[in-house]
């Protein structure tokens, strides 16, 4: 205290700098470090739960978005709709790839058939067991169209594609049980030497479970009658809306109504937007363990205002004002807190680096679920510490003294 004026004067209140607070904030944390970490555990669950769960979905949107610019946003699927007369089937015309790649817009056209065959292992096989396999001609430009690869092998040509050969999807070829090019599958009424296995195709999952012959080889070995079943086009960005409205029109110019146009990367599109949307429980339960863990720190700061009733005395009676005991001890709440916050945003962002890393999934934890999440414990820590210090700045030094 220091005396000001002339004469009597008044007593002034001595001023606590930063670093004076910090000191007698911490003092309650260095004295009980058990009682420190069991605290802190709650809050830090809290916020790991939260961090964990924001980071996880964040993790497999990017994955999705990563996807999405891999394959692209560009590819359209021109298939069969429905007759206005019911009963009479709706074929695309033979014309339709060549009819296709003459938009304006468009880069590359493939087509793909389906085919009144089956494939087995061997002929000894039963008929009905196909294991969900189908069989499909395919032109020789639908790789390129799908940005697929094979795995193994090669994709079919001009040469192998008039020729029993076939390509398998990869689903296709493990139920096959076919793990390299150069071994044969019953197909028909004969065997087709397999001369490619995909790798997976995300945007064409009908491609993956299906066994593929050349176009022309359709037509000299099983029947085909040269009509498509699906036709898959590939164009700029940009003219991705215009192709859209024309592409029907194109196809078939006298029934439009009968080709469905569909867009097969819109439902990676819409998963990556609706990715989390079952994370909001798990978000729930955090914030109520994140809450839980403010009542434990009320709790301890409460216990720990009963037991240092002669500190506070002491501090009183040698000056102290309320308002210094009360930030003291809200510096308290807000530090225990804070410890556990960084703990937590420490655990959610490893448990997602173990999660991503385990899933192959890029590792991303959002600054703002970091900033709020932090942020968040510090008003729950600032919260849970103004009861407890108000109830210490109450406390008389005479009675506090005694007491003890």
């Amino acid at each position: 205290m220091t005396r000001t004026g002339r004469g009597r004067g008044r007593l002034k209140a001595a001023r606590l700098s930063p670093r004076d607070v910090a000191h007698v904030g911490s003092s309650g944390l260095r004295s009980r470090p058990m009682r420190v970490v069991l605290s802190a555990l709650g809050i830090a669950i809290g916020i790991a739960t939260m961090i964990s769960v924001v980071g996880i979905s964040a993790s497999s949107q990017a994955q999705l978005l990563r996807e999405l610019d891999k394959l692209g946003t560009n590819l359209l699927v021109a298939s069969p709709g429905e007759s206005m007369f019911a009963g009479e089937e709706v074929k695309l015309p033979e014309e339709s790839v060549g009819m296709v790649g003459r938009i304006k817009g468009v880069q590359d056209v493939g087509a793909t058939a389906d085919l009144n065959a089956t494939v087995r292992r061997n002929e000894k096989v039963d008929e009905g067991d196909t294991g969900g396999i189908a069989v499909k001609a395919t032109t020789a430009g639908l790789l390129r169209v799908l940005r697929g690869e094979v795995g193994s092998g090669r994709w079919l040509n001009a040469a192998t594609g008039r020729y029993p050969s076939v390509v398998l999807g990869h689903v296709s070829a493990e139920r096959l049980g076919v793990t390299e090019p150069g071994q044969q599958v019953w197909l028909g009424d004969r065997y087709f030497t397999v001369t490619g296995i995909l790798d997976p195709l995300p945007l064409a999952p009908e491609i993956e479970r299906s066994a593929l012959v050349g176009w022309e080889g359709a037509k000299r070995l099983l029947g085909f009658d040269g009509h498509p079943t699906s036709v898959y086009e590939r164009s700029t960005d940009a003219a991705v809306p215009d192709v859209r409205k024309v592409m029907a029109a194109t196809i078939d110019p006298q029934n439009p109504q009968n080709v469905k146009v569909t867009d097969p990367s819109s439902a990676l599109r819409a998963k990556a937007a609706t990715e989390g949307a079952f994370s909001s429980l798990l978000l729930g339960l955090g914030g109520i363990a994140l809450l839980v863990g403010g009542v434990g720190v009320a709790n301890t700061m409460i216990i720990s205002v009963l037991e240092r009733r002669y500190e506070i005395g002491l501090r009183r009676s040698l000056g102290a004002t309320r308002g210094q005991i009360r930030v003291q001890f809200v510096t308290e709440s807000l530090m225990l807190s804070g410890l556990g916050g960084l703990a937590g945003v420490a655990l959610g962002a490893t448990a997602t680096g173990v999660y991503a890393h385990s899933g192959g999934l890029p590792w991303v934890v959002p600054l703002w679920a970091v900033g709020g999440g932090f942020g968040a414990t510090l008003v729950i820590g600032t919260v849970a510490g103004l009861y407890p210090a108000v109830r210490a700045s109450r406390l008389s030094p005479t009675l506090a003294l005694h007491a003890a």
